[in-house]
């Protein structure tokens, strides 16, 4: 004979108390697991290049350099991770550049359509002696005090752009366009300190930048941080860049033109020292040869002169005189002791 089963037994092996009891031990464990993570949930290992500020309440409370955190989980104490104190951070300042509407105006405009003032002053920075020049600055900081650094959050970065752009803008109104750049490089060799001042041109705006910091901290409003260096790329405008290099390409081809004129007349000047060398040299000869003839052609008339035989110097004279008189036309002789007899051969009547 077959035993009876209780009927409570059938209920207790039902499948569906055994899946309820199944859900219930999955549903706990889920729970245990998750208050487990919730108790844990701010234990954590601190990274190097981080360092953690715990907040007790929203207080606080201290600051975890790197290694193993313990913190009570939230609401608790909240853990905010933050750079450690010899990070560097990078922020380039987007103030400084010149704006993507500028840009696309430029590409547009014309003497018909001229930009508006703050699109045309839009990335320029006005230098000391009204001239214009562009900077893009790149800053390195450190945060010093994390509890401002915090406090401010999302403040920090724009405010850091500020302070950075008015430090900017002031550096750039109190010195000249060579002490910031090298725009006219004919100056250097004659401006030592104009060199000079553009090597300084970092470190001034460094300690610009860190003065008005530390004004906001004494006033109470610091944001935490202090800029260990910057890096300062400067240039010139578009338009400036060409006007530069056309008045440089002018220059240089003035100065060859100068020196090639130069060159021609150097050489025009030594051929021309050579033509009158040589016609000098041309003219002495000559003058050498007819001194020679006519030394030769009067050196019978000479020595007969210079002899004591007149007879001889008036027969040579009776002889040469008739071919000579024979060449003219006419001639018309005087008595040199009485002029009232005048003696004129071939005249007509």
């Amino acid at each position: 004979m077959s035993e009876e089963v209780p009927r409570g037994t059938h209920a207790l092996n039902s499948p569906w108390i055994q899946a309820g009891r199944l859900a219930f031990f999955a549903l706990y464990a889920v729970t245990v697991l998750a208050a487990l993570a919730w108790a844990f949930s701010n234990v954590r290992q601190i990274d190097p290049q981080n360092r953690a500020m715990v907040l007790h309440f929203g207080a606080l409370d201290r600051v975890q350099n790197a290694g193993l955190l313990l913190a009570w989980p939230q609401p608790f104490e909240q853990v905010i991770l933050l750079p450690a104190a010899d990070r560097v951070i990078e922020r380039r300042v987007e103030n400084l550049l010149r704006s993507d509407e500028a840009l696309k105006a430029d590409r547009v405009a014309s003497f018909a359509t001229p930009l508006s003032d703050a699109l045309a002053g839009s990335g320029y920075l006005l230098t000391g002696d009204a001239g214009v020049v562009q900077l893009d600055v790149r800053v390195f900081y450190k945060v010093t005090d994390p509890y401002d650094f915090v406090l401010q959050a999302d403040h920090v970065l724009p405010a850091l752009d500020r302070l950075v752009t008015r430090s900017a803008v002031a550096l750039t109104a109190a010195r000249d366009l060579d002490t910031i750049l090298v725009a006219r490089p004919e100056l250097i060799g004659a401006d030592n300190q104009a060199a000079e001042r553009r090597e300084r041109l970092r470190g001034d705006l460094v300690q610009g930048i860190n003065k008005r910091l530390a004004d906001l901290k004494a006033s109470g409003q610091g944001i935490g941080i202090e800029v260990a260096r910057v890096d300062v790329q400067s240039s010139l405008p578009d338009p400036a860049v060409s006007a530069f290099n056309a008045v440089l390409t002018a220059s240089q081809q003035a100065d060859k033109a100068v020196a090639n004129a130069r060159t021609e007349a150097e050489k025009l000047t030594q051929t021309a020292n050579e033509q009158a060398d040589r016609t000098l040299q041309v003219a002495h000869a000559q003058a050498g040869e007819r001194l020679a003839k006519a030394s030769a052609d009067t050196a019978t008339v000479l020595s007969l002169a210079s002899s004591t035989a007149p007879q001889m110097l008036l027969r040579l004279y009776r002889e040469r005189m008739p071919k000579i008189l024979g060449q003219a036309g006419s001639v018309t002789t005087v008595d040199p002791k009485d002029d009232s007899r005048l003696i004129i051969q071939g005249a007509s009547k």
